[in-house]
């Protein structure tokens, strides 16, 4: 019943999954008089579909703690989630209130053993293929054990939806150099440089090293990341709506736009944001995604997409078991020996 249009969007994303994937089916959580006659469009969809009917649900300005209280076993938000708690659904997808959906998942599912505090990842289109980048809004400053919890969750995330063995892991941050960044920075990396993950660590990339692709999986707190996020999205509507002003501006420019066409299609659909759409809430006992507010149909079932590939190469089993080698890893006094040796600078 969230985002922007509601069922309007969920419903028609919903019957494009169902095309791709027919094994798939849904428990639609929301108000049944605005859900069933969108239902009747899409026959395939309301075949595979059960309707759970609530007529409360959580608005997209709600403060998360008010949406706890409010909504609290009614809503339509903690309905789907609590789905998953129980078994009935082995996933929850919301294009609502990101706040109060992170809160929520939290206080029903639990983060996992060993995790402080979860973390919502995206995957992120580079010049190579697409990077997974965290925190990118969940945790608003994270110390040093937790930049090693993000380091986990993400290289699972990218063995899991990048089919790589061994993933490349590095921490943002204000320069490549040792000396450079904030403390809690430089001890994660010190602690990730004799990890025995399955990952590879690449020491510090900086900003423009996510759109470049130099790393499988960037690390960050959610501050952070999420301003890098919004800024790559206001960045890459900008360089298109100056392509379009500069290619309307002539004669001889509009006879170039022509010749050019596939070309300029084919960068469309590299930058297409509902091609990458889907934030993966990472960390808790169930799988809960996070589709943009602002979707349609099609990103919509892009969140879907990725939430399937999840389920189908059990993320959450994968960084269970990494994070019981983290936690032995973290206990081990040379990671602190090594930190007070280390000279001040």
């Amino acid at each position: 019943m969230g985002g922007d249009h509601g069922p309007d969007v969920v419903i028609p994303g919903a019957a494009l999954s169902v095309q791709r994937h027919p094994e798939l089916r849904f428990l639609l959580v929301g108000d049944r008089g605005r859900i069933a006659p969108l239902l009747e469009r899409h026959t395939k969809l309301k075949d595979r579909s059960e309707i759970v009917h609530t007529d409360v649900f959580v608005t997209m300005d709600a403060k998360p703690s008010q949406a706890l209280r409010q909504g609290r076993g009614k809503s339509s938000m903690w309905m789907a989630i609590d789905a998953v708690r129980t078994g009935r659904a082995d996933a929850a997808v919301s294009a609502g209130n990101t706040g109060a959906l992170m809160a929520m998942a939290r206080f029903i599912l639990k983060t996992l053993p060993g995790i402080s505090r979860p973390a919502i990842a995206a995957l992120w289109p580079t010049l190579r293929s697409e990077s997974v980048v965290l925190d990118v809004g969940a945790t608003i400053g994270a110390d040093a054990a937790q930049l090693v919890e993000f380091a986990v969750m993400g290289e699972a995330m990218a063995r899991c939806l990048l089919g790589l063995e061994k993933p490349t892991v590095g921490l943002l941050n204000v320069g490549v150099e040792e000396i450079k960044g904030a403390e809690q920075v430089k001890e994660a990396g010190r602690i990730l440089r004799g990890s025995k993950l399955p990952m590879e660590y690449a020491g510090f990339v900086e900003g423009d090293d996510i759109g470049k692709g130099t790393v499988d999986v960037v690390v960050t707190e959610g501050f952070t990341g999420n301003i890098a996020l919004k800024t790559a999205e206001g960045t890459a509507k900008q360089l298109s709506s100056y392509l379009r002003l500069c290619l309307s501006r002539t004669l001889m420019s509009k006879l170039g736009a022509v010749f050019a066409a596939g070309a300029f299609e084919a960068l469309r659909d590299r930058m297409d944001p509902r091609k990458h759409n889907g934030g993966v809430f990472l960390g808790l006992n169930g799988v809960v995604v996070k589709s943009h507010g602002g979707t349609d149909a099609l990103g919509y079932a892009t969140a879907i997409d990725i939430t399937l590939e999840i389920l189908r190469n059990d993320l959450v089993s994968k960084i269970k078991a990494d994070v019981e080698i983290m936690t032995g890893l973290l206990k081990q006094p040379d990671i602190m020996q090594d930190k007070q040796s280390e000279p001040s600078l």
